[in-house]
């Protein structure tokens, strides 16, 4: 099937939040992280290493760094990912050419590892829901986890705990304990702005009163609810199993609801990082 041309409304929109993600992640390192001998994990933490010990412009360091791993996400992802990424790192590496000659906001160490944290974070996770990325450590994460016998989040971690810990090395130990915090703070806010804080749930429910469950989940939560034809796999006994996607608000009701109706049903819980189409839109209840 032949790949569908994007829209111009659509590559514009993509291009401004590429934009603003990577020249929030540039505010967060060179108004925050490096003036206060701060680093980050991956590629960006190498680079601002290279750049301290070579007293050159971190810019440099977080283009030519991230140029291999253009090509192996070209390979493996593709062109449009390869574009986006190239983008974002471009931008980056000017914004932070350009902020390098801006006084830090802060010089309390504390300070800028949890605000520089939250920002880099945001901006990270701008990219990527964008469809670019900034640091090339996942990619080879990705192909090293095809040949040895660890997950890509373990091998991921492994290079992140070696290169926060050359921060000890290069500047101090308390420093390094600082980049440990900014890291941590930046990987949290990159799940939060990728899954977004009003995350959705997907709800499955197995029960013989599967009417009146669905019945009441409509009326009192105003959620749409699909009916799905199952079997049991031990008792080979046909079962309707209901499908439904509500927010993190809505899981208690929902759970009373299956409680008050059916105490034995079967109800499963999970998380959803993003809901498009259908009838998700809540309907009125009264």
């Amino acid at each position: 099937m032949q790949h569908k041309k994007m829209t111009k409304s659509a590559l514009l929109r993509r291009t401004l939040f590429l934009f603003f993600g990577a020249a929030l992640m540039s505010v967060g390192l060179e108004i925050f992280l490096v003036p206060n001998k701060i680093i980050d994990g991956g590629i960006t933490g190498i680079s601002i290493i290279l750049s301290y010990i070579t007293d050159s412009q971190l810019g440099i360091w977080l283009t030519l760094l991230n140029l291999p791993f253009l090509y192996i996400g070209y390979k493996m992802i593709g062109k449009t990912f390869a574009f986006s990424t190239l983008f974002a790192i471009l931008v980056l590496s000017v914004g932070t050419a350009l902020l390098h000659p801006v006084p830090p906001i802060t010089i309390d160490p504390l300070l800028a590892a949890v605000f520089g944290g939250i920002i880099l974070g945001i901006g990270v996770g701008i990219v990527i829901r964008s469809g670019g990325s900034l640091d090339g450590t996942e990619i080879v994460a990705i192909l090293a986890a095809k040949k040895l016998p660890f997950s890509v989040g373990e091998i991921i971690m492994f290079f992140n705990v070696f290169i926060l810990g050359s921060a000890g090395f290069v500047y101090t130990w308390d420093r390094a304990m600082y980049s440990l915090i900014a890291y941590f703070i930046a990987y949290k806010m990159i799940d939060v702005t990728i899954e977004g804080f009003d995350e959705s749930k997907s709800v499955w429910i197995i029960s013989d009163r599967f009417r009146p469950i669905g019945e009441a989940i409509l009326d009192r939560l105003g959620r749409g609810v699909t009916y799905l034809e199952g079997e049991g796999g031990f008792s080979g006994d046909s079962k309707k199993v209901i499908f439904c996607v509500i927010t993190r608000l809505e899981e208690a009701k929902l759970k009373s609801i299956v409680e008050e109706l059916d105490p034995a049903a079967f109800l499963a819980v999970g998380n959803i990082h993003d809901v498009k189409g259908g009838r998700f839109s809540k309907r009125d209840i009264h």
